[in-house]
């Protein structure tokens, strides 16, 4: 019986030992090529693509959530804990977008620069939120490019704060891909145009395209609010249906980031009052696409979506 103990103990140990050495071993591959450089962790793809594009050769970027995951709905891991507690520097989107993450980005600003890449944004120039789902503000900001100017200055800002060092490569860095903004926000504003009047009505998931709506001359209506932690009800699917088919739209579009149930329940209603409705085709909402596709970088997705709205609707 001793003997039997002797070695449930020893087992017992050796789990405990291994799960703490896979834990190390996971803390340790946070940032595998920090060397010299700075540790950036931001949250959702697009952020992680502007630390990217300003900080280059100086910083090493890790983000936490990958092609398809809901920022509404996100939920830190252990692992990302440990991402965080192990950054330089922290950029997220703020205005409630993460928020299941605002206690974690308050304990983390006592520690670190912790940025909200919204924070350069005149209030008076965001759309208002859903007080039910506690968001003062519309958090989609990065659909109106302008906008993503904006973030982008604000982490060029935050980079230079910290390592004043490489302060000019930060503003060079940064120039170049703000010019890139600018060409694009012309792109999409030329392409809007493009379709027809009456017909520049975007119907999607979620709310998410109000700022792309205000800011590119185009009506938008999401089945659910502007959180997908909000869930449609029966009067939003039969509402829905009943403009559609009334205003004789042919297309709704779905999202990367978004189950598609909710938007096929308003299709099927208008089939059945004899208008059909096609998808329009998948849109990039809350998430970008795979790493290493054009739609991986908040650019190609930009395009990728207003292509795929275009081509729909003209």
């Amino acid at each position: 019986m001793a003997m039997n103990r002797k070695r449930l103990f020893a087992t017992l140990l050796l789990i405990a030992l291994t799960i703490v050495a896979a834990a190390c071993g996971a803390s340790k591959d946070a940032f595998e090529n920090s060397e010299g450089k700075i540790k950036i962790t931001t949250t959702i793809g697009m952020i992680t693509d502007i630390a990217q594009q300003v900080g280059k050769e100086h910083v090493e970027v890790v983000g936490l959530m990958k092609s398809g995951v809901d920022p509404h709905l996100y939920k830190a891991s252990q692992g990302d804990i440990a991402k965080l507690d192990q950054a330089d520097i922290i950029f997220y989107n703020g205005l409630h977008l993460e928020g299941k993450m605002v206690e974690i980005f308050e304990r983390m600003t006592k520690q670190k620069p912790t940025v909200a890449v919204s924070s350069g944004i005149d209030p008076a120039n965001l759309r208002l939120g859903d007080e039910a789902m506690g968001t003062e503000y519309d958090p989609h900001i990065w659909f109106d490019v302008r906008h993503w100017i904006s973030a982008t200055m604000t982490i060029r800002d935050a980079l230079i704060a910290f390592d004043s060092a490489h302060a000019e490569d930060y503003r060079l860095n940064a120039e170049a891909y703000i010019k890139q903004l600018e060409e694009l926000h012309q792109e999409v504003a030329e392409k809007i145009k493009s379709i027809p009047e009456q017909s520049r009505v975007l119907v999607t998931a979620h709310d998410a395209f109000g700022y792309f709506g205000d800011a590119y001359g185009i009506k938008v209506m999401g089945l659910q609010g502007i959180s997908t932690a909000s869930e449609a009800g029966t009067k939003d699917v039969t509402d829905l249906r009943d403009y559609l088919v009334d205003n004789k739209i042919k297309a709704v579009f779905i999202e990367s980031s978004v189950p598609r149930k909710a938007i096929d329940a308003v299709i099927q209603g208008a089939k059945e009052k004899g208008h059909e409705i096609q998808i329009g085709g998948e849109l990039f909402s809350d998430a970008m696409g795979e790493a290493g596709t054009p739609e991986g970088t908040y650019i190609g997705m930009v395009r990728h979506n207003v292509d795929t709205i275009v081509n729909a609707l003209r």
